[in-house]
């Protein structure tokens, strides 16, 4: 993978909600048309904003209990999480701008 952070149960809690800055998660699956268009996006995100923001990426797959626990019921779903809430959240395939103005947002 690129620059996004993969994310499953055992590094949740530090690499999301002990992060010192906001946090983009993209909860997506290898089998989803969608996540795929997604996918580069997120990762150039990753590169644009490392050390403003974090990009975490969480297979739904691999990572069940995570995906229930924040009702994500489609995918791709993107979540923003700050000081270890989530603030925002998106649903499917947006543009770049969009998914840069949410997160600078929480910037």
């Amino acid at each position: 993978m690129g620059a996004a952070i993969a994310v499953n149960e055992m590094n949740f809690d530090q690499e999301v909600l002990k992060a010192g800055v906001p946090v983009l998660v993209d909860f997506w699956a290898e089998w989803c048309g969608p996540c795929k268009m997604l996918m580069p996006i997120v990762e150039d995100l990753a590169v644009e904003l490392q050390g403003r923001a974090k990009v975490c990426k969480i297979n739904v797959d691999e990572a069940q209990d995570l995906a229930a626990q924040f009702n994500v019921m489609s995918i791709p779903t993107l979540f923003i999480f700050k000081n270890g809430k989530p603030v925002d959240q998106m649903v499917g395939v947006l543009p770049r701008p969009k998914i840069l103005e949410k997160i600078q947002a929480h910037m």
